[in-house]
């Protein structure tokens, strides 16, 4: 079984709902009541992203670098 690691973004929206995003998967998010749940429901959600890329045959990219850029506006 191979094992695969993605960089994850959780945010807290206006609403106070936490939503959890997987950039290095196009598309691969989900949003929870607490933090805790958007880190258990995006784990899910990137496994089953992983799976059907692999059952389509398509690749898995791995991510090179998730730096900070800082900006003054």
């Amino acid at each position: 079984m191979a094992e695969y690691e993605f960089t994850v973004v959780i945010e807290q929206d206006d609403d106070g709902r936490f939503v959890a995003i997987c950039p290095g998967l196009q598309g691969c998010y989900t949003e929870g009541e607490t933090e805790e749940e958007a880190r258990e429901l995006i784990a899910d959600a990137i496994r089953l992203h992983v799976q059907d890329r692999l059952d389509s045959g398509d690749s898995i990219f791995r991510e090179v670098a998730a730096p900070k850029i800082r900006v003054a506006v």
